[in-house]
C-alpha cells in the first residue's frame, strides 16, 4: 500500500492518494483535483474512490468533480444525508483498493457523522482519522451546532467524542499510521501537533484525549479555549453536502477588469490582497485589506472570517500573474460564486491610508484610541497595551461602533498580519478620523 500525503499550507489541511495494484483512492481532496490527477497519472494508476471523512467546514471538497471526471466512486456515510450519486459507507462497510481493505468506523465527536478510515494490507494499517484524532488532540465538537443533515450540541459531541476516543480504536495495533485531514494552524481543532502523522502507539502515549479520565473531565477540556468559528463554517459544511461546481468553470466564470481608478460600484465591498504597504499607498473605497502575499498568509480563513457568505465583493491584486491563483484559493472556501470581478488598479486610485509616527505613539500612547484585533484567547493570555479596546478581528465590522472617538487610532493585533485589514475595517467606518495600522512594529512592544 502506497500512501501519498499532500499538504495545503493556508488552511492546514491534508489529503490522501491512497494506491495498489494500479488503483488509486482518495480521502478529504481539496477542492482543484489537478494535483491528484498528475499523481494518479505518475503512478499509472485508475482514480476509483474517494472517501470522505464527514463534510467539511474549512475548505471545498472536489469530491463531486472528481467523480464526475473519472468515474470514481463516492463513499460517504448515510448520515450526511447528500443527494449526489455516492455509495453509503458506514460502520461494517469495506471495500477493496487494489489489494488494500478499506473498513469504515463510526467516530462522531468532531460532527455526528465523522467516520474514520482502516485501510490494511498484508499486515500493515493506517488509518485516515479525518478531523476525528489529531496528532496531539482531538476535533473540536462546536461546528455543528447550526449546520449540517445532523445537527448536534457542542456538549453533546463532546460526550461522543469520549466515547469514541475510549472505545473505537482499542482493536487497532500500536504501530498504525494515523494520518489525520488537518495540522497546526487549522481552526478544526487547537493544540496540534506540528507532526503531519504518526502511530497509534505514540497517540495513546502523548495524547491527552487518550488518557484515563472520566467522561466529565474530558468535557471540560476539549471545550476549553477552542478557537473563534469563521462565518464561513457553516456555508462550507452545507456546500460540501450539496457538492461544489467544476472549480474551472468556476474560477473562469469571474470578469476581470484591468487599470481600475475607482470602486465599480458603491457599497459593495472591495477585498485588496496587496501588500499591506502598497495598499496605503493608494487603493479604492471600502477597501479591507487581507493580504495574500504567499501561501503563509492566512488570506482563505481570514477572508471566510470577515467576508460573510454570500456577501458580495471585488477582488484586488497586484498584477494579472497572481489572479490565477488568488482566484484558486478564494474557491477553496466556495466563495468565487459571490465575487462580481478581480481588478487590477491603476496609479490614480486615490485612497491613502495615514503614515503614523511610531516615536510619537511610544511617547504619547494616551493620545491614541488602542485597538486590539487579537483572539478572545491571545488576549486572556495577556494584553500589550493595558487600555487597549479589544475585540476580534471577525467581529471588528460588527463591533466597531463600541471603540470610542475622538482619538486617532492604532489598531495592533500579534505579529502585523491581521492589522492590516483591521485598520482597513476602521478606516471604513470612521472617515474622519486618523487609523493607523501597528503592523509589524508590534514586535518592538510585544518582545519586551
Amino acid at each position: 500500500m502506497k500512501i501519498k500525503q499532500f499538504k495545503d499550507e493556508a488552511l492546514a489541511h491534508y489529503s490522501y492518494a491512497l494506491v495498489s495494484n494500479g488503483e488509486m483512492a482518495l480521502v478529504d481532496p481539496s477542492r482543484n483535483p489537478m494535483q491528484y490527477y498528475k499523481y494518479a497519472e505518475e503512478n499509472g494508476a485508475k482514480i476509483v474512490a474517494v472517501f470522505e471523512t464527514h463534510p467539511h467546514a474549512d475548505f471545498v471538497s472536489g469530491h463531486l468533480q472528481i467523480q464526475q471526471e473519472t468515474g470514481a466512486k463516492i463513499y460517504i456515510s448515510e448520515k450526511v444525508g447528500v443527494d449526489y450519486p455516492h455509495t453509503a459507507f458506514d460502520e461494517g462497510d469495506e471495500v477493496k483498493i487494489g489489494s488494500v481493505s478499506v473498513k469504515a468506523l463510526h467516530t462522531p465527536g468532531h460532527s455526528p457523522d465523522s467516520l474514520t478510515f482502516i485501510a490494511e494490507e498484508n499486515g500493515e494499517t493506517a488509518m485516515f482519522s479525518g478531523d476525528t484524532l489529531f496528532i496531539g488532540n482531538v476535533g473540536r465538537p462546536d461546528l455543528r451546532e447550526k449546520a449540517g443533515n445532523m445537527k448536534a450540541k457542542r456538549v453533546e459531541l463532546a460526550k461522543q467524542m469520549y466515547h469514541t476516543m475510549q472505545n473505537k480504536f482499542t482493536h487497532l495495533p500500536d504501530d498504525t499510521l494515523i494520518y489525520p485531514a488537518h495540522g497546526a494552524g487549522s481552526l478544526c481543532g487547537k493544540n496540534m501537533s506540528d507532526a503531519s502523522s504518526s502511530t497509534l502507539g505514540n497517540e495513546r502515549q502523548g495524547n491527552w484525549a487518550f488518557k484515563d479520565q472520566t467522561e466529565e473531565e474530558f468535557v471540560a477540556e476539549i471545550l476549553k479555549d477552542q478557537p473563534f468559528i469563521p462565518s464561513y463554517f457553516g456555508f462550507n459544511v452545507d456546500l460540501n453536502r450539496s457538492g461544489a461546481l467544476n472549480v474551472q468553470k468556476a474560477k473562469y466564470g469571474v470578469p476581470v477588469k484591468l487599470n481600475v481608478d475607482e470602486a465599480p460600484e458603491e457599497g459593495v465591498t472591495v477585498v485588496d490582497a496587496r501588500d499591506g504597504d502598497v495598499y496605503k499607498k493608494g487603493h479604492l473605497s471600502n477597501s479591507i485589506n487581507i493580504m495574500a502575499r504567499s501561501q503563509g498568509d492566512k488570506y482563505e480563513t481570514w477572508l471566510g472570517a470577515i467576508i460573510e457568505p454570500n456577501e458580495a465583493f471585488y477582488l484586488v491584486v497586484e498584477s494579472v500573474d497572481q489572479i490565477d491563483d488568488l482566484l484558486e484559493r478564494t474557491a477553496k472556501i466556495g466563495y468565487e460564486k459571490q465575487m462580481k470581478g478581480v481588478l487590477t488598479l491603476s496609479e490614480k486610485a486615490s485612497k491613502t491610508s495615514d503614515n503614523f509616527d511610531l516615536e510619537d505613539f511610544k511617547a504619547n500612547k494616551e493620545n491614541y484610541t488602542i485597538v486590539d484585533i487579537r483572539n478572545e484567547g491571545e488576549v486572556a493570555e495577556g494584553r500589550i497595551f493595558e487600555d487597549a479596546v479589544a475585540i476580534p478581528l471577525n467581529e471588528l465590522r460588527n463591533r466597531a461602533d463600541e471603540l470610542p472617538e475622538g482619538k486617532p487610532f492604532m489598531v495592533h493585533c500579534a505579529g502585523g498580519y491581521r492589522s492590516a485589514a483591521g485598520s482597513s475595517i476602521l478606516e471604513n467606518k470612521f472617515k474622519d478620523a486618523k487609523v493607523y495600522d501597528l503592523s509589524e512594529a508590534i514586535k518592538e512592544f510585544s518582545d519586551k
